[in-house]
């Protein structure tokens, strides 16, 4: 009986201490902005010298008009280009899901633009962008069409565009790894019945992929409310407040505007909205799973 229960108990033994680290680096960071967003923090001051304020911060921050503007400029961010990546990278995947001669090279030429560095992929477009030297407007004018502002008029489709071209080749990858370890006999099944490829992709494919690509979603909808570097290089959040993300004005206020405790206050906003974000599409996922298992089993009752 003791020999069980230890066997039982030793992977948990073995685990502990890194549980343990990783509870202790996660928690205390986390519990240090929660508890300095209930303070008048300054960057002169410990935590433990600002002044207790409550809820004063959060509340400024509910009735601060240019706060609101920066999360819907990051709700409207994120949503579009989460929406774009998914539907150019799924349809990639698809489309290279095929056995062609050079298919690995070109595979590997789609994943390049994802191993740029951030700060380096803002510069890039930003000089693409240039109102007189880039190479958009360069284009244009030997089209005899009229320059165009980009990273004034345009600015926030700008930084969209740079985002999508950054980072469709991660859901092009997963889209890609989940396409080829669908089970064959499911697609033998419906080619057998005379499904087209669009029904295929309509009714077979796309519905076994679904776990994959709502975690996969939901893995870019969590960065695109973190985006930084790509934003502040480009256009540093300007003109006016019509790219400033969240992200960038957190940093803003706790570098710029010397208020640490709003600046907290702003961060677990953030990380409020992602959790809600998260639950949902975890649930959405466990449901999208329930039914691929419920369409597998299906498919393999007809064969």
């Amino acid at each position: 009986m003791y020999t069980a229960r230890a066997n039982r108990l030793t992977p948990y033994m073995f685990m502990a201490p890194a549980a343990v680290i990783m509870a202790i680096a996660l928690l205390y960071p986390l519990g240090y902005m929660v508890w300095g967003s209930f303070r008048d923090w300054n960057p002169s001051q410990t935590i433990g010298e600002a002044e207790f304020v409550g809820l004063k911060n959060y509340i400024t921050l509910f009735y601060d008009p240019a706060f609101r503007e920066s999360l819907g400029v990051t709700l409207t961010f994120a949503s579009v280009v989460v929406v774009a990546e998914m539907v150019i990278g799924v349809g990639l995947a698809l489309l290279l899901d095929r056995n062609i001669r050079g298919m690995s090279v070109l595979r590997t030429l789609f994943i390049l633009p994802m191993m740029i560095a951030p700060v380096v992929v803002g510069l890039m477009w930003r000089y693409m962008y240039h109102p007189t030297v880039g190479t958009f407007n360069r284009t244009l004018e030997s089209l005899g069409l009229p320059k165009v502002d980009w990273l004034g008029d345009h600015a926030l489709m700008s930084v969209i565009i740079a985002d999508i071209w950054q980072w469709t080749p991660f859901i092009f990858i997963l889209a890609l790894a989940a396409l080829q370890s669908l089970p064959r006999s499911a697609l033998e099944a419906a080619r057998i019945d005379g499904a087209t490829a669009w029904q295929q992709i309509v009714h077979i494919k796309i519905p076994l992929m679904m776990p994959v690509l709502i975690v996969t979603a939901l893995l870019r909808l969590i960065d695109a409310f973190k985006v930084l570097e790509v934003i502040l290089v480009m256009t540093e959040g300007g003109p006016g407040l019509s790219t400033e993300i969240l992200a960038l004005r957190i940093s803003r206020t706790a570098t710029e505007f010397r208020e640490l405790g709003v600046a907290a206050a702003m961060s677990n906003y953030l990380l409020m909205l992602l959790l809600i974000l998260t639950v949902g599409m975890f649930a959405v996922t466990k449901l999208q799973e329930a039914r691929a298992a419920r369409l597998a089993r299906q498919v393999q009752e007809d064969t």
